[in-house]
């Protein structure tokens, strides 16, 4: 089997996932939509000798031995590609997610917003967060690479993998690996905490111990872009609260009352005339919201939200819909 091809009809096609597994055909996602390309159901013996090329021969004893690998994969003429491959009930599998040769602009993502929010602030916590594959680290990698180009900063990020290479521009950018660079999230940001940073983008907030050392660094005059798995703004607050003993959560809620600067939550939607778009919840720290976060007043967030347009802020109703008045999707 050549997967090389199928990832080239892919690319070609506009997917964003391809999805090959023992005993399925070939399938990819395009527009959120899974699509079953022609061919036979695929055998173990022809995925591993089909991805014979791209792994180490390490890297192929363990997926063939049942361990889960993640990776980030580039190949000639088609792009950089994050890499799963795991087994299942018959064999192995594997995913691939494509990602964009090109960091889209501010304004290509309608972002100038939420970035000039951002570039006004030289230390703090600043959250994106949505569901899987809603385009958090396209969101991410669009708004570190503004502020590579604005700014003379030190930025580092810690990712699980890298996916989106950044050239040092105005800025200076280290990316750094988990399980290549350092052994966790958690390693990573202690290391980066000596590492003279102005800016830690941190893949994703999976932990207590990281979540801590976050607001420590938030605290300490970093600014600092992470991600979280979560519905809403309020859940993303909530989310980190939680994690949290009882005894601690009142500490932790004053210190994202003191931190906390923006919160981005997007999920895809249709636009018309095919295609995706991001529609965009956000939540920026006024003061009110500050006092509610200390508060641990949660619920009234919402509220601020739908009346804080003058502070840039909306909701995911508000913002779905500004895009249905303005065509981008159709009216329900």
């Amino acid at each position: 089997m050549d997967v090389t091809d199928l990832l080239g009809r892919a690319v070609a096609a506009g997917a964003c996932d391809v999805h090959l597994a023992a005993g399925q055909v070939p399938m990819l996602r395009k527009d959120g939509l899974l699509q079953r390309l022609p061919g036979p159901a695929l055998q173990g013996p022809e995925l591993a000798e089909g991805m014979a090329c791209m792994l180490s021969e390490a890297q192929l004893h363990q997926w063939q031995h049942g361990d889960e690998l993640d990776m980030a994969l580039a190949l000639p003429s088609l792009g950089r590609f994050r890499l799963n491959l795991f087994r299942q009930l018959n064999g192995l599998a594997l995913t691939f997610r494509l990602i964009p040769g090109r960091i889209a602009g501010v304004d290509e993502l309608d972002l100038a917003g939420i970035f000039n929010t951002i570039a006004g602030c030289d230390d703090g916590l600043v959250l994106v967060g949505g569901p899987t594959g809603c385009g958090k680290s396209s969101t991410l990698a669009t708004l570190v690479d503004q502020l590579n180009r604005e700014r003379a900063l030190h930025i580092i990020t810690l990712e699980d993998p890298v996916e989106v290479i950044h050239s040092s521009q105005r800025s200076l950018v280290n990316q750094r690996e988990v399980g290549r660079h350092c052994t966790g999230f958690a390693q990573g940001l202690r290391s980066a905490l000596r590492q003279d940073p102005d800016v830690i983008m941190i893949g994703e907030l999976r932990d207590l111990t990281t979540i801590r050392l976050a607001l420590r660094a938030a605290e300490t005059g970093h600014l600092v872009l992470a991600t979280v798995h979560t519905r809403s703004a309020v859940n993303s607050i909530d989310r980190l609260v939680e994690v949290f003993a009882a005894e601690e959560k009142p500490l932790v809620r004053a210190m994202l009352a003191q931190s906390l600067q923006v919160v981005v939550v997007q999920r895809l939607v249709r636009r018309a005339g095919g295609g995706r778009v991001a529609a965009r919840e956000v939540l920026v720290a006024t003061p009110a919201v500050r006092n509610l976060i200390r508060e641990g007043r949660m619920a009234q967030l919402h509220s601020v939200m739908q009346a804080g347009a003058a502070d840039g802020m909306q909701t995911m109703e508000g913002a779905m819909r500004r895009l249905r008045d303005r065509g981008v999707v159709e009216a329900d």
